[in-house]
């Protein structure tokens, strides 16, 4: 495996409250995880650091994740944990008051590939130069949109777009999405909001199909496409490209 990620506070917010980390086990299983974080007195930070910071660390520590429902249990058991101590740091500091934090990550093993998401941080499997969203975002207007009251046109430029239905630290309860994939992938990305709300799908596969340049350089790429644009949030991208389409040069995994 190869792969890169990357974290840019963009051209408007004074600081990054993105968090984003690319790791792998003993068994070499990887889990890619990218957290955009909210909340008072740069609060948000803390959220996103919670999420990356324990549960990578604690998937590093593992001999494997075990079997589909093994992984599901261990997902579910760390983020409801992790969701409990951001409540509790809110709690304890008011003036972190809205403390709380997106989180989609991508688990990938021998045997299976699966996404698990809250919020609208994005989940993307790459194939045949084709970019395919898998998860889907928990925002009000994609609800509006899955309802019908809104077309997905009227969706694009709408006032209130960026307004979560679910987060991490806003409820007691956490529900996590989780979608399973085939493994038959050329690459894995996960971004934060301050990608998808810059460039467009087909801007974003244009330069992941560039040749010859390396996984660093595509990412590095798109975030400067982003601030060219005006960068008007945290950017945050993991990219994991699997063994059989590495061409090119990156860190290798």
């Amino acid at each position: 495996m190869k792969s890169f990620y990357i974290t840019d506070s963009g051209r408007v917010r004074s600081h990054n409250e993105d968090s984003v980390t690319i790791v792998k086990n003993a068994a070499s299983e990887h889990l890619m995880i990218v957290a955009d974080g909210m909340g008072g007195h740069r609060a948000g930070e803390v959220a996103s650091s919670m999420v990356v910071t324990q549960i990578g660390s604690r998937f590093q520590s593992l001999s494997t994740i075990g079997t589909k429902k093994d992984a599901i249990s261990w997902l579910k058991e760390n983020i409801n944990e992790i969701n409990s101590s951001i409540i509790k740091y809110s709690d304890e500091h008011p003036e972190a008051m809205g403390l709380g934090t997106t989180c989609v990550m991508a688990l990938l093993t021998k045997e299976f590939l699966m996404f698990v998401n809250i919020g609208d941080s994005s989940g993307f499997v790459f194939k045949n130069g084709k970019l395919q969203k898998i998860t889907k975002d928990h925002t009000l207007v994609n609800f509006l949109v899955e309802t019908g009251d809104l077309s997905e046109s009227e969706a694009i430029n709408h006032p209130k777009k960026n307004v979560l239905m679910k987060a991490l630290g806003a409820a007691d309860q956490c529900e996590l999405d989780i979608f399973e994939v085939e493994t038959d992938v050329d690459a894995i990305m996960l971004c934060s909001d301050g990608l998808t709300n810059m460039l467009t799908k087909e801007q974003i596969e244009k330069v992941l199909n560039e040749e010859e340049i390396s996984i660093e350089d595509k990412l590095i790429k798109l975030i400067k496409k982003c601030n060219v644009r005006g960068g008007q949030d945290n950017i945050s991208i993991a990219y994991l490209v699997k063994d059989k389409v590495v061409r090119e040069s990156g860190d290798e995994e």
